[in-house]
């Protein structure tokens, strides 16, 4: 008499991974095509890698034929492996199940699966046909939402204490190499207030969140000190760049102890329940966050004169040790001090027109922050780097990268501080492109020459080609709407003539004929005196 093998319902086949019985393999291609079954929300699995999540990763090969991993900035499209229309409609983007084929379901395989249901440790024996028929919901004793499912063996390792000690340190830092409590899904660290961190920094609150982790304001117990920790998120890949990050903060502070050059100093890292963890001082806004926090407007161009000095000295530091940064942006330029005095200036330029707040900083010292995307010229080059509207245009074009990139980021930093908002509005390669056009002028015929060799279609003979046929009625009025830079940056007096003069070499096409930072340093605009009272 044969047994009936029934289908496990849905939400028990997510729950298990499909393994070989008896270590074979099932290798037969004319299987049945099974959809794969999402797994529970609430169920902590390791993630194949064969998935991308909005970060976007890139898998390329270097010289020596290495596959190597590259984390690429999250506004940058993966490459074309899964289009959003293909992934599950129940999960967000950072999290799609993998794609797999289901192997040829066997009555050994329905055997495995229903052991593994199974709260005993019996030998696999066929299921009972009757058992088959029962109602599913009573073969899974489903627990409650939320609460995620563990093999018999995990439970005693998964059971939080009784006690605070898991949290304050009294459990040794590394006593859990695997599922941890103190991470959410995506494996960031869960921000709990007095949680007490490798035993000696007590949280204080959550300063900010990204792709590579957390920043905490936390005291010093040993110091009574104030600090900022950078708690990398529990994954190989980002725990592997933050160690590069490590590397890269130690030689900033071996070569400029005094750190007259600027760049954040790092005073202590460990690792904390698998958590790389970087310590370093406490300091104020981000640069975008107080142009948000006073309505993008302009900052004063004394102000920026001061900003930019300090950002080329800070990066012209960074190129002597033969590092580049890669990752230049108002996000990662923190300001020393939040303090600031309120104004009332008009709301534009019309006679009698009404005046409106604006907060002008009382200090102008600023740090170079993040360096986790920091490259060594001799070490491997990712093909894509920096975030999309501080690109340059040979990023963009994939005709490699080195120092000036730094330099073009810095010029369209240097924009925006005078307009209070970026200089472009883009997420489309060609119309980048399309737009740099408009702000500097048509490409040296040199370069557009190797950009067609690089990038074909984005050229048609030696011109750039846009707008596209399918270009939308909006991309093409976005384009149109870009002004020239000396519109941008009118030069109605020296002050303006000198500093457009510096942003156009910074922003040259040609990283041949881009200026260096250094060169940067002594540019004429530097050696002029904006009045204070000029906001």
């Amino acid at each position: 008499m044969s047994a009936a093998v029934h289908p496990l319902p849905p939400q028990v086949m997510a729950q298990y991974p499909r393994q070989p019985i008896n270590g074979t393999v099932n290798s037969n291609p004319a299987g049945p095509s099974v959809k794969p079954t999402p797994p529970m929300g609430t169920r902590k699995r390791k993630r194949a890698a064969r998935y991308s999540v909005q970060y976007s990763e890139v898998q390329e090969f270097d010289s020596d034929g290495r596959l190597r991993e590259v984390i690429v900035i999250e506004d940058t499209p993966p490459p074309a492996t899964i289009s959003p229309a293909t992934t599950h409609p129940n999960y967000s983007s950072s999290y799609q199940p993998p794609i797999f084929s289901a192997p040829i379901r066997t009555r050994a395989r329905a055997a495995a699966e229903a052991q593994a249901l199974s709260s005993t440790s019996s030998s696999i024996t066929a299921p009972v046909p009757k058992r088959q028929k029962r109602d599913p919901q009573e073969e899974v004793r489903a627990p409650p939402p939320r609460k995620p499912v563990h093999h018999p063996h995990q439970i005693q390792a998964l059971v939080p204490p009784k006690s605070n000690d898991f949290r304050n340190g009294v459990v040794p830092d590394d006593a859990s190499k695997g599922a941890s409590t103190c991470d959410d899904k995506e494996g960031h660290y869960i921000i709990v207030p007095d949680d007490l961190i490798f035993r000696r920094y007590r949280t204080v609150k959550l300063l900010g969140q990204g792709t590579f982790g957390k920043v905490v304001e936390a005291v010093d117990t040993q110091t009574n000190a104030r600090v900022a920790i950078k708690i990398i998120r529990a994954i190989p890949k980002y725990r592997d760049a933050s160690k590069i990050e490590i590397r890269v903060l130690q030689r900033l502070k071996e070569r400029d102890p005094m750190n007259r050059n600027k760049c954040i100093h790092l005073l202590h890292w460990f690792d904390h329940r698998n958590h790389i963890c970087l310590v370093s001082e406490l300091l104020g806004m981000c640069v975008y966050d107080f142009l948000k926090e006073n309505e993008f407007a302009p900052f004063p161009r004394h102000h920026i004169q001061d900003f930019a000095r300090q950002l080329l000295g800070s990066v012209a530091f960074l190129h002597d040790l033969r590092l580049i940064h890669t990752d230049l942006k108002p996000e990662n330029i923190l300001l020393v001090h939040n303090d600031s005095e309120v104004i009332h200036v008009p709301s534009s330029n019309k006679r009698n027109a009404p005046t409106k707040p604006k907060r002008i900083l009382r200090s102008t010292e600023i740090r170079l922050i993040d360096f986790g995307s920091a490259t060594f010229e001799s070490e491997y080059h990712s093909t894509v780097v920096s975030t999309r509207h501080y690109r340059a245009p040979e990023i963009i074009l994939g005709l490699g990268w080195s120092f000036p990139c730094d330099a073009y980021s810095l010029g369209c930093i240097l924009v925006e501080f005078y307009t209070g908002v970026a200089l472009y509005q883009t997420h489309d390669n060609l119309e980048h492109l399309a737009m740099m056009e408009m702000v500097m002028g048509k490409m040296p015929e040199r370069f557009a020459h190797a950009g067609q060799r690089s990038k074909p279609e984005f050229f048609k003979e030696g011109r750039l080609d846009w707008p596209k046929p399918k270009a939308s009625r909006q991309s093409k009025r976005d384009v149109r709407g870009t002004r020239p830079l000396h519109e941008v940056i009118p030069p109605y007096d020296e002050v303006n003539k000198q500093f457009l003069h510096l942003v156009q070499r910074l922003l040259a096409f040609d990283p041949a004929q881009r200026i260096t930072v250094r060169e940067a340093l002594n540019h004429p605009y530097f050696s002029l005196a904006i009045p204070r009272d000029d906001y």
